[in-house]
């Protein structure tokens, strides 16, 4: 299993049957189609299931609390892949999220498949945009389903900030 450890975060893809626990315990009808969406395209692709499965963020000093999610929403043949993250109330404020997104978007990055990884927030979402700025990803001038799309792109072996035309 691969598993990513930041200085205060282990970042983990989830098992099948923990995606379907959460999608049977989760109130929220959006998120529980958006964990349906995501279990869907993990036993849809399972030799790329990485990049369909929600990945846990769990604190290294208290094992087994989970703080938020993270996941991709598949791979393009383009090697494009679409970032997604959550974190848990209580949570928010402490960095978690833009250490767990440096670090997942790094390591999509060092995968051979992927070329870029892109990202979308609401508009009005500024800890998120915050988040995205923080590890690098700039707009790119495409608005999607939840509002401006941001990219990180690899070129020549390296990461690359795009710059929209």
């Amino acid at each position: 299993m691969i598993k990513i450890e930041t200085e205060r975060l282990l970042l983990h893809p989830i098992s099948d049957e923990e995606m379907q626990k959460i999608i049977d315990d989760e109130k929220n009808p959006e998120m529980q189609k958006a964990y349906s969406e995501m279990l869907q395209g993990c036993l849809d692709n399972p030799e790329d299931r990485v990049w369909f499965a929600a990945w846990n963020m769990e604190l290294k000093e208290q094992p087994n609390t989970i703080v938020g999610d993270l996941c991709f929403k598949g791979i393009t043949d383009d090697g494009m892949v679409e970032i997604g993250y959550g974190l848990k109330e209580g949570y928010c404020g402490n960095g978690y999220m833009t250490e767990a997104v440096r670090a997942l978007t790094e390591w999509a990055l060092s995968q051979n498949k992927v070329s870029r990884v892109e990202a979308e927030t609401d508009p009005d979402n500024l800890p998120s945009k915050r988040i995205l700025a923080n590890v690098g990803f700039i707009p790119n001038g495409e608005v999607g389903e939840e509002g401006p799309r941001f990219v990180l792109e690899k070129k020549n072996n390296r990461v690359r900030k795009r710059i929209p035309e």
